[in-house]
């Protein structure tokens, strides 16, 4: 399940867990291209199933991309979610943080990066 809780960066989404969900500015698709260290760094959020919205999400932006390995990668708004591994629930560290090439920030409820 995705949903939304209010953070320093205004309403994002998170999991049911309440693990901060992100985008990473480098994939421009919905094509995963966060594999190997990165993904040890970034896992993707992943499901067995069709992905559930809560709170402000939009079902109409929740979808689904596979990855090399036959999972199923969520997305969001075109872009694949990802958790940060070194957050714990509720937390927040890694908003505009460049690593891995690239920017990665949180998602808001509209499919965009929080400002």
């Amino acid at each position: 399940m995705i949903t939304t809780a209010a953070s320093d960066f205004g309403q994002m989404l998170f999991d049911a867990k309440k693990q901060a969900i992100y985008i990473w500015e480098s994939e421009e698709s919905i094509t995963p291209e966060c594999y190997d260290d990165c993904a040890e760094a970034w896992p993707p959020v992943l499901t067995d199933g069709a992905p559930t919205a809560s709170g402000e999400v939009d079902s109409a932006l929740l979808g689904t991309t596979k990855r090399r390995d036959g999972t199923t990668q969520v997305t969001y708004n075109g872009h694949p979610l990802y958790f940060y591994a070194h957050e714990g629930p509720g937390e927040v560290k890694c908003h505009n943080v460049s690593t891995h090439g690239g920017l990665w920030w949180v998602v808001d409820p509209d499919g965009i990066r929080a400002p």
